[in-house]
């Protein structure tokens, strides 16, 4: 039995599990189950690892960052980028990989429009490395919005937003079940011309979105990012070094 899964930390409403058992169905792929590893710290990593027949996991909040100093490998992409959300186990070697930023490249050129020049990115956490690392291969300037970050969201004015036409949530800010919770931005000085891109996509509209939408702003959640990442992972483990 080969077996696949995700970890990550208070991870319920993962969609994960779900989509790869339907995929192994709908795809006759055998002898294959995709699991949950919810871990409440990484102690027990060296556990994982020696499960068997585990050939592969993706990883999620909070341990994209965490997880490096146990893997054998990086890839270049993942390197540079200094996340990790996908493992391939090959013997007794472990490959980090990222494919958050194959991911969220492909689902943003689509949204991108003449007028979108300049990105806020909301966090600091693995996800958001992924995606500054993707904003900077397209010649996106941007600035990241943290306690540490280039801006406060204390910093953020009406002027910050009206310069930023392209804003990502890359916290888990109103993740399901804190549906009523979003980031602290002046959503009054949205307009028509911003792009809101939520990495969340349980639930499907975020109230980061929906504010976003009663400026008309163009809106678009994280679930084709997390498939096409899915995919990527996919392909990843079931190909040959």
């Amino acid at each position: 039995m080969n077996r696949f899964g995700l970890l990550g930390r208070n991870i319920a409403y993962s969609y994960s599990q779900a989509y790869f058992t339907s995929k192994f169905e709908s795809e006759n792929i055998s002898n294959s189950i995709y699991e949950i590893f919810d871990f409440e710290n990484l102690d027990s990593i060296v556990e994982l690892f020696q499960k068997e027949a585990l050939k592969g996991f993706n990883i999620t909040i909070p341990y994209k960052e965490q997880i490096i100093p146990f893997l054998d490998e990086l890839s270049e992409e993942a390197a540079a980028i200094g996340a990790v959300n996908c493992v391939k186990i090959h013997g007794n070697k472990k490959l980090g990989f990222n494919t958050d930023a194959f991911g969220f490249e492909n689902s943003l050129k689509p949204c991108l429009k003449e007028h979108h020049k300049n990105a806020l990115v909301l966090g600091d956490g693995g996800a958001a490395k992924a995606v500054r690392f993707v904003l900077s291969k397209l010649n996106i300037p941007f600035q990241t919005v943290s306690r540490k970050g280039d801006l406060t969201y204390a910093d953020l004015k009406a002027e910050t937003i009206q310069n930023h036409q392209i804003i990502i949530n890359c916290t888990p800010v109103g993740t399901f079940p804190n549906v009523e919770d979003a980031p602290e931005i002046p959503y009054e000085s949205l307009s028509e011309r911003h792009l809101l891109y939520d990495l969340i996509y349980n639930p499907e509209k975020t109230q980061f979105l929906k504010l976003g939408e009663r400026k008309n702003a163009e809106i678009k959640n994280g679930y084709e990012m997390w498939l096409l990442q899915a995919e990527k992972s996919w392909e990843i483990w079931n190909q040959p070094l």
